[in-house]
């Protein structure tokens, strides 16, 4: 039975958490929300300012020395009443992420699986965080170590997985035992602050999560990265704004942790199962239209393969189906907002005004929505600008190579080291691959890898830290050495 979207949009809170309470912005500013496949309203919401964020850190200061003393248990089932109850409204939240993000219903309905895994993940991580303890060499001292809560974090989420960026760092933050401030992104909140009540209903004690929408995100961040009281900053985002954070984190040595822009190669070996390359192709390249950081940027196609390859993966993306994503026959959304449709549409031409070849595609699609339809490109040049910049968008350039030094050579040629994808048939080869490329995440014959059990994140310009996995709670915590005599 099909959801009552204003039923659900009237449910959603629409003000700034703080200290347990849902409230107006000092200013009671708001701005809107609206809906990329159609311009629709959907939402007025909270426009919180700078004072609004110092309020919120002060909530978050203040629960933290308690929070810090309940008991792993305690923290571990409020995550596992979080878990069922996200299960319990996935079709709600999968609503939302449609209406705010564009992605259709079934990738929506992914990301809601997807999301809520951290929350189980991090209840089981909460209460297995381990310290060691040894003699020291000489035998005159008994080592241990613990792990202590780093403080109240500032945890600022991008727009593109609203549901599962915000789970990805507030699970974590919990299981170590931090208070918090989120920030959402602007475009989509209202995805983040039915989470944020979500994890009031678990039982999550007032003050230990705040929430701060804003239209003022510079003013806000630099408010509570001034204040000593913050101890972490987690960004997921482009690696510029990623920059700026880090050079304010200095001023108070915050721990950071950074997921930055992406430029992911996937590469094609001329021993490859077609089959397999060209299906995961496609999720690598069209999960969440494209508008994702892992998302697989240069398909780099080894010569042999590259006419079968490319005629494989146009067919494939010219049979999607392009439409809202309310529509449950829809494959394709739209993209998140103007600007993002004018720089693929520029990337695109770009490409062509220097001899790309389009196979499928390469236009806009409708007169209402930030529609772009499936593209893929042949025969595109080194010094065309989708070559080197992240796109965000779904179109998928195709490049070759005759040798497999060359191949790892285009793949590393880039500032970015986030995902990147390896299609072969030999099992010395793949071990060669993840040796050669210089990237945080090697998919081998998988095009979608990211699990809350993996540790992701990336080197080079694409950030600092591991989100999910064993990794995940250690960014979260510091480790304290306790010495005492033998």
């Amino acid at each position: 039975m099909a959801l009552n979207t204003s039923d659900l949009l009237a449910s959603v809170p629409t003000g700034l958490l703080i200290n347990g309470h849902w409230v107006d912005a000092a200013t009671s500013a708001t701005f809107t929300v609206e809906n990329p496949a159609t311009g629709e309203f959907l939402a007025e919401v909270a426009a919180g300012s700078a004072e609004d964020a110092a309020r919120a850190l002060d909530a978050a200061a203040n629960a933290q020395k308690e929070w810090a003393r309940t008991s792993t248990r305690e923290r571990s089932d409020i995550l596992r009443r979080a878990f069922d109850l996200v299960h319990e409204r996935a079709e709600e939240f999968a609503t939302l992420m449609t209406l705010e993000m564009g992605k259709s219903l079934a990738e929506a309905r992914g990301e809601v699986a997807y999301g809520a895994e951290f929350l189980r993940w991090f209840s089981e991580e909460a209460v297995r965080h381990y310290g060691h303890s040894l003699t020291s060499p000489e035998g005159k001292l008994n080592i241990r170590t613990q792990h202590k809560p780093v403080g109240p974090c500032l945890l600022i989420t991008p727009w593109n997985f609203p549901l599962a960026m915000a789970t990805r760092k507030v699970a974590p933050a919990v299981a170590a035992g931090c208070t918090m401030v989120l920030k959402p992104a602007e475009l989509t909140p209202l995805t983040s602050l039915y989470f944020a009540q979500t994890m009031l209903d678990a039982g999550l004690p007032a003050g230990v999560l705040n929430v701060v929408t804003t239209l003022e995100a510079p003013e806000v961040s630099q408010t509570l990265m001034s204040d000593d009281r913050l101890r972490k900053v987690s960004f997921t985002g482009s690696t510029g704004v990623g920059k700026i954070l880090l050079r304010q984190a200095s001023d108070n040595v915050l721990r950071t942790s950074m997921e930055l822009g992406g430029n992911a190669p996937l590469i094609v070996f001329e021993d490859a199962d077609l089959d397999i390359a060209v299906e995961q192709a496609k999720q690598a390249k069209m999960r969440n239209m494209g508008e994702a950081c892992t998302a697989a940027n240069r398909m780099i196609v080894h010569e042999a393969v590259f006419e079968e390859f490319s005629r494989r993966l146009t067919a494939e993306l010219e049979g999607l189906k392009v439409g809202n994503g309310m529509d449950e026959s829809t494959d394709v959304g739209p993209l998140i907002e103007q600007k993002a449709l004018d720089n693929v549409a520029s990337l695109v031409e770009d490409a062509v005004s220097k001899g790309a070849k389009v196979l499928t595609g390469g236009k806009k699609v409708g007169d209402a929505g930030y529609f772009y339809a499936p593209t893929v490109l042949a025969e595109v040049p080194a010094d065309a600008r989708i070559a080197t910049e992240e796109i965000f968008g779904p179109v998928a350039p195709i490049f070759t190579f005759s040798t497999e030094e060359e191949a790892y050579e285009i793949a590393n040629g880039t500032e970015y080291g986030l995902a990147s994808y390896v299609f072969t048939e030999d099992a010395v080869r793949m071990q060669r691959a993840t040796e050669n490329l210089e990237f945080g995440m090697v998919g081998v014959n998988v095009g979608v890898m990211s699990n809350a059990a993996a540790p992701f994140g990336g080197v080079k310009q694409s950030g600092l830290g591991r989100e999910g996995g064993a990794e995940g709670i250690e960014e979260y915590s510091s480790v304290q050495y306790v010495a005492t005599p033998r």
